[in-house]
This record gives C-alpha cells, structure tokens and sequence, in this order.
C-alpha cells in the first residue's frame, strides 16, 4: 500500500483560511442579526426572539439529517467537497439578502423575510460545516498530524469570529457613511460589510476546495438525534457535562446580545461605537490568551475541578464589577475590562475544561455501558451550543420588548429613563449569574469523575479489554 504523504503548509494554510471564513460569516449572524432587525429595521423584539428561537432549534436537529446525506454522496470530487462549495456559495448570497432587507418591507412583511432567510441561512451553513469538520479522516493520517490539524482549524475558527467582534460597528459604520446618510448609515453599513464577508467567505473556502484533495475513501458515521438521547439518558456524567455546556453559553450569549444595547444606549451613547469595539477587542483578546496562557499556568496549582470552580466565581465576579462600575454612572470604559477580564478568561478556561470533561465521559460510559459513545458525545457539543443560542436570543428578546429598549421612530440617539436603564443592566448581569448558578450546582452535585476516579475508572477497562 502506498504511503499517503505528509500534509504541506499550503494544505494546512489552505484548511485554516476556511475555518477564518467560515466562522466569519457564523459571527457575523449569531452576534448582530437581534440587533439588525429590531433596532434598525424595527421588527419587534418578540417576533425576533421567536424566530431566532425556531430556527436554533430547528437547525440544531437538522445536523444529523445532513450527515446523513454527506455520508451517502459519491462524486468524482469525493464525498465532502462538493456539499462544502454549493453549501458556501448559497450561504453567501442568503448571507447578503439577509442584510439587505428593503427598507420598504413592513409589518408583516417584515417579519417574514427575516424568518425565510434566517432559517435558510441556518440551514445552508449546516450543509457546508458538516461536511468541512467531516473531511479531516479523508485526507490526514490519525494521530498527531490529524490533531494539528484539528487544532490548527479551530484556532483559526477563533481568529474569524475575533475579527468580527472587533471590526463590524466600526466598519458597519465607515460603509454606511460612504455610501447612505446619516438617517440610514447602519442599514446600509450592514448591507455593505454583509456582502465583504460573503465574498471573502467564497474565497476562502475555494481556496480549501481546490486545494485539499480527498485522498482516501472514509467511512462516515453521523449520529441521530435519537442516538444523542439514548447516550445522554445512559450516562449521566454526559448529561451532567451538557447542562453545564448549555448553562456557561446560555449566559455568555444573553451578555453578548444585549451589550451593543447597553453601549449604544446607556453607557456611552455618544461614543459607543468606539467604545464597544474596545471592549470587544480586549474581551476576544482574553479570551484567547486565558486557553493558551492562563489554563496552562492554573493547572500547576490545581486541578481542572478546582479551576472549574474558580472559572464560574471569576465569571460572576465580572458580571458584579459591570452592574456596579454602571451604578456609579461612570462612563470610562476602561474600567469595563476589568470585568472584561475576568468573564472571558474564565469563559476562555471553561471551554478547555469542558472538551476535557467530555472525553472523560467517554471512558465513564465504556465501563457502564459497554460502548465508548465518542462520536456522539462530541457531536452533541455543536448541538447544545446551537440550542444555548437560540435560548439566549429569546431570552434577550424579551429583556428588550419588557423594558422597550429600541431607537425612537425618527432614528434619534436617546438615553433610557432610569426605568430601562435598570432593566437593561439588571439582565446582562444578574441574570447570566443565576444561570452559571444553576451550572454550577447541577456541576458540583452530579459530576463525580475526579482524578482518582478517574485512575480507577483506567485500570478497569485496562482490565476488562485484556
């Protein structure tokens, strides 16, 4: 048998250049469509939320369905790439139309094109990420080359959505005021910057289409929805892990929400946009250091159930210092990164500590069960992540109809009476603890694969396999 050779940098660049591109366009979705379409082009928050919700949902049980039918294609350009380009290409262009709503729809009208194109936005982004996390067997060794490269794809999967965070008001707001008024700059802005990162998500992903050969023929186990249940409901260490998961996004997502609201409208009104690029840039920035700095140097002190802990008070900690810097009315951002800080670094850990605690659930249920249920396990993380955000979306909808926190029909900049202001610091702070509350309970009560379990957990499969 031939040896398959080593993959080269371009492969490995070529691989990573779509993560960037992808994770792009899913940022630019999942962080700013709430605020596009309630606050600049006045659907109401309620409608939002539902929709966001449905389609969530509906797009988190329509992963196994498209694995499903990637794992039954055979073309004369392999299994994967071929769902990868059609899938990029119609996600592009529903990315676009998204939008670029006109602004002559209305009412009900409205309502129902946001729907549409969300929902089928949801769905075409499904039909090229399975297939693009799905193609590493085919053209990689196991072992270290296929964990580098892994490694290699979500770290630029991290740079993609970091570029969003940080350049899209700004850049929204540079567009808007080339090429619209200043009644209108925002819609305008988001049609413009909606159709760069289309573009360059084309691009990108062509670029890893044309150059990554599928070099062999693998076969491709997708998991049901009935197969996650049954894994959940007969390990519970699993279930206890997907709560948390489910929890420490749910709260991450209902700040990431409402914070262009609480910068736009209550903190800094007049310079909110270079201010929330600040904060946006510092918290990514956190983020990314604490995974690859601070996990590495609290693990010398202590181990990864202890840190586990110490990441959800640093967490709450953040969310206190926001509601009390905003309660003294002070209008320094810089204060804001403190707490920026400590809720995305620990953020940053929970997510290292939580793919670990996921692969010790596997072992925990080959002994129970007889079965190492890794694949889906793990395809349950996308799963949950997907549900989290559509439940924080809602939840976020329903802070802003209850509290009325929209910009006024003449598309003035006003700050929110003292009523608003409350509701609006109260939910991206107090409700986000209550949440990693309730994580943190359900942790602390039912995990129970400690190191010495662990150990144990080792020699008896050792045992039982000999």
């Amino acid at each position: 048998m031939e040896q398959r050779k080593k993959l080269s940098g371009g492969e490995k660049f070529a691989y990573g250049i779509g993560a960037v591109g992808k994770d792009m366009v899913y940022m630019l979705s999942a962080s700013y469509i709430l605020y596009y379409y309630q606050d600049i082009m006045g659907v109401s928050a309620a409608a939002m939320g539902v929709i966001l919700l449905i389609a969530r949902v509906f797009d988190a049980f329509n992963d196994p369905i498209m694995g499903v039918l990637v794992a039954k294609t055979n073309t004369r350009w392999g299994r994967f790439r071929p769902w990868l380009f059609i899938g990029t290409i119609t996600n592009a262009v529903v990315l676009y139309l998204m939008f670029s709503c006109p602004p002559s729809l209305k009412g009900g009208g409205l309502i129902a094109y946001a729907a549409a194109t969300y929902i089928i936005w949801g769905v075409t982004y499904t039909m090229m990420d399975i297939p693009y996390w799905s193609m590493v067997p085919a053209f990689t060794e196991a072992g270290k080359e296929r964990e580098g490269l892994s490694a290699l794809a979500r770290s630029c999967a991290g740079v993609g959505s970091a570029l969003i965070s940080i350049v899209t008001v700004m850049a929204v707001s540079a567009l808007g005021h080339a090429f619209g008024s200043d009644a209108d700059y925002e819609r305008v802005g988001y049609k413009f910057f909606a159709l760069i990162v289309a573009v360059l998500f084309v691009v990108f992903i062509t670029i890893t289409c044309v150059t990554i050969k599928e070099k062999s023929s693998v076969e491709m186990h997708s998991a049901s929805v009935g197969d996650m249940f049954k894994a959940l409901i007969q390990n519970d260490q699993a279930m206890t892990m997907v709560i948390a998961i489910v929890m420490i996004n749910t709260a991450l997502y209902i700040t990431q929400n409402l914070l262009i609201y609480f910068f736009k409208y209550d903190f800094s009104p007049a310079s909110w946009e270079g201010n929330y690029t600040l904060f946006n840039t510092c918290g990514g920035a956190f983020q990314i250091l604490a995974m690859m700095i601070l996990f590495p140097l609290f693990r010398k002190f202590m181990n990864t159930m202890k840190l586990f802990s110490v990441c959800f008070g640093m967490a709450m900690a953040g969310y206190v210092i926001i509601l009390i810097i905003s309660a003294t009315g002070s209008t320094n951002v810089y204060l804001l990164l403190i707490p920026a800080f400590l809720i995305m670094s620990a953020i940053g850990m929970l997510n290292v500590i939580v793919t670990v605690f996921l692969a010790n659930t596997v072992d925990y249920g080959e002994l129970k069960n007889g079965r190492r249920d890794e694949s889906v396990i793990f395809s349950m993380q996308t799963f949950v992540v997907k549900l989290a955000s559509g439940i924080s979306a809602f939840v976020a909808s329903i802070v802003l109809t209850v509290f009325n926190i929209k910009r006024d029909e003449s598309g003035v900049l006003t700050e929110l009476a003292s009523g608003q202001r409350l509701g609006l610091r109260g939910s991206m702070t107090i409700l986000p603890i209550v949440v990693l509350i309730i994580g943190f309970v359900v942790y602390k009560k039912f995990y129970c694969l400690t190191d010495e379990k662990l150990e144990e957990i080792t020699k008896e499969l050792e045992q039982k396999r000999a």
